[in-house]
C-alpha cells in the first residue's frame, strides 16, 4: 500500500551548514506520526519541507506517490506554532474567512462543537486565552476537511487542563480517520497520541518506531528513587558499584535513583538497610528518558 506521505532521501543545506542530512520515513494514513528532536535537530526544516514551505537542496516529498503539489494543499491542514490573526475580527468572522479561501470546506456548525468554541464565537481573537486560542487554530486547520494535518508543538504554553483537553480533540480528529504529524517537546504528549515518533538529533533520524517498541528495545529495568537522607554514607558507596541488578543511576541533592532489573533483589537490600520505604518510588522509563539517553542532556542553543 502506497503511504500517504513518503519523504524520500531528504536533505537541506544552509551554505556549509548540513540542517538535515538525507533522511527517509513514510507516514500511514490514519496514524499520528510525532517529530521529537532537541532544539537545532533538524524537526522544524524537515516539517517546513514536507509543508512545502522551503524546498530542499535534495530529495523527495511525495504525497499519495506524488511530489507535493496542489492536491496536497487542498488537502492538508497546517497549525502553526506561531500565528498571526486579523485584528478586530471574532472567532465566527475568522472561521468564515478562512472557510471561504477553499473550494470546499467542512461544515462550520461541526468543526465549532468539535473544537469546542461555542462559548466564545463573538468574541475578538486578540481576547481569547492561550486554550482558547489554540482551538481556534486547530479549527482553522481543519477547516478545509483536510486529510493529513500537521501541529506544530500546539500545546506550548499552555496549562495541564487546557494541554489534557486539547490531547481529547486530537484524539477526535484521529477517530474520523485523519492524519496527524505532530511537533512536540512534550515526551508525555509524544507517548500519549502518537502510533509512531521518530527522534532527529544533528539532521539525522537517531530513533524511529512505537513509543511502546522503543522503550522496549532501549530499556529493560526500572528506576527505584527514595530519599538520599535514608541512605548510610557506606551504603550510597556501595551502591556505586556496578553490580548484575543494580547501579547507582542520579542523584540529586535530595534523591537517589537506582536503575534495577530485579525491583525484589533492590528492595531486599534497602530492607536490610533499614531504609524507610514509605517515600519509596518505583517506575517505569518513560520517552522522556529514552530522549535524554540518545539526544543526551547538554544544554542546546
Amino acid at each position: 500500500m502506497t503511504p500517504l506521505l513518503e519523504v524520500q532521501s531528504l536533505k537541506k543545506n544552509y551554505h556549509t551548514n548540513i540542517a538535515v542530512d538525507n533522511i527517509s520515513f513514510h507516514i500511514k494514513k490514519g496514524q499520528c506520526f510525532g517529530m521529537l528532536g532537541p532544539n537545532g535537530a533538524g524537526k522544524t526544516t524537515t516539517i517546513e519541507m514536507m509543508e512545502g514551505i522551503i524546498q530542499p537542496t535534495s530529495g523527495d516529498v511525495l504525497y499519495k506517490g506524488n511530489p507535493i503539489g496542489q492536491l496536497f494543499r487542498e488537502q492538508c491542514g497546517i497549525q502553526f506554532q506561531h500565528t498571526a490573526l486579523q485584528d478586530f475580527l471574532s472567532v465566527r468572522e475568522t472561521l468564515k474567512l478562512f472557510a471561504g479561501l477553499y473550494p470546499e470546506s467542512s461544515d462550520l456548525d461541526d468543526l465549532i462543537e468539535r473544537c469546542h468554541l461555542e462559548s466564545f464565537l463573538d468574541r475578538d481573537n486578540s481576547k481569547l486565552s492561550g486554550g482558547q486560542r489554540q482551538r481556534m487554530l486547530l479549527a482553522i486547520a481543519l477547516i478545509n476537511n483536510p486529510e493529513i494535518v500537521f501541529l506544530d508543538e500546539p500545546t506550548t504554553g499552555l496549562d495541564p487542563q487546557s494541554r489534557h483537553n486539547f490531547w481529547d480533540l486530537i484524539k477526535n480528529v484521529l477517530s474520523r480517520g485523519t492524519t496527524i504529524i505532530l511537533s512536540t517537546h512534550y515526551m508525555e504528549e509524544a507517548a500519549e497520541l502518537c502510533d509512531e515518533i521518530i527522534i532527529m538529533d544533528h539532521g539525522h533520524i537517531i530513533a524511529q518506531g512505537s513509543p511502546v517498541n522503543l522503550l522496549q528495545q532501549h530499556f529493560n529495568e526500572r528506576l527505584v528513587r527514595f530519599p538520599k537522607k535514608e541512605l548510610s554514607p557506606s551504603f550510597i558507596e556501595t551502591l556505586q558499584t556496578p553490580s548484575a541488578f543494580q547501579h547507582l543511576l542520579l542523584q540529586e541533592d535530595d534523591w537517589i535513583e537506582i536503575s534495577t532489573t530485579d525491583v525484589n533483589k533492590t528492595i531486599e537490600c534497602l530492607l536490610k538497610e533499614g531504609v524507610d520505604l514509605n517515600f519509596l518510588q518505583i517506575r517505569q522509563r518513560n520517552l522522556e528518558d529514552l530522549f535524554l539517553d540518545v539526544t543526551g542532556k547538554d544544554l542546546r542553543q
